[in-house]
């Protein structure tokens, strides 16, 4: 499959939010790349407008949160169309989507919904990310998930799964740290085992974001800047899989540029030190 015609810097960049189109245009601020919600930008008009003009600036990838690659209905041909029109417009330098299901019985839901890691399941998402990277012509990489429940009927791993669907589809991984993190303190995961099992060669991005904790479950809500924690297993990951580019994730309570400028530079910094 061809590569965006522009490189992915292995550097750090910042999720772009409405908030901050304007000022970001207006002073150009030093960033290695942005990343939107594709699914923004699919009516045209005035977001795509500027999406353009930040396209003139910045490396853009385009990160999309509704797809629903493991849901049982069948893709939804417009929106996979309206992606493709719009990699053919930004020619982002990545395109993602989250290893999940939000559709059934003719109902669309705006989550992001874990499923059993079954073989089954591992057949019917290969299928689905095959026929995503064919309508795109480019590789899809494919997020893990930030959870609260397991399930019994699981027959592997997450990271197996996400192992062997990379071998059967070619598509890429994109690594997102403090989803792991959620997923050990909620359910015990094993994020030894999770970085073992995940092939290097396979991660084309990393994620990073803060989390909030309710009644002892820590919840994905990207509302806080990253935590310590999450820094130092970022660490541990960069150590075993190899620095990539990383994005600063914030999608509620947005801060002001300056402070996802500064989160952004903290991931910078380690990433320098990972090359050194």
């Amino acid at each position: 499959m061809p590569a965006s015609k522009y490189t992915f810097p292995c550097v750090a960049g910042i999720g772009l939010r409405a908030p901050h189109y304007r000022e970001v245009l207006e002073t150009l601020p030093e960033l290695g790349w942005v990343e939107v919600h594709s699914e923004n930008f699919f009516g045209g008009g005035a977001p795509l407008h500027t999406l353009r003009k930040v396209r003139e600036h910045y490396p853009v990838s385009l990160h999309g949160v509704g797809m629903g690659l493991a849901s049982a209905t069948p893709l939804d041909e417009k929106h996979l169309s309206d992606l493709s029109q719009l990699c053919n417009d930004i020619q982002p330098v990545a395109v993602s989507e989250h290893l999940c299901w939000n559709a059934a019985t003719g109902f669309v839901i705006n989550d992001l919904l874990p499923f059993p890691y079954t073989r089954e399941a591992l057949d019917h998402v290969t299928r689905r990310v095959t026929q995503v990277q064919e309508k795109l012509k480019r590789q899809l990489l494919v997020e893990n998930l930030s959870s609260y429940i397991s399930f019994s009927q699981s027959e592997m791993t997450e990271g197996d799964f996400l192992a062997e669907l990379t071998q059967r589809s070619g598509c890429g991984i994109l690594f997102d740290v403090e989803n792991l993190y959620v997923n050990v303190r909620n359910l015990g995961v094993d994020a030894e085992a999770f970085i073992k099992t995940i092939p290097a060669d396979a991660v084309k991005e990393y994620h990073l974001a803060g989390f909030s904790e309710r009644d002892g479950c820590l919840v994905d809500t990207h509302n806080h800047p990253v935590y310590n924690e999450v820094w130092d297993l970022y660490e541990h990951v960069l150590k075993h899989l190899g620095p990539r580019p990383t994005l600063i994730e914030w999608d509620t309570d947005i801060p002001a540029l300056p402070e996802l400028l500064n989160e952004a530079a903290k991931a910078q910094l380690i990433i320098e030190q990972c090359h050194d």
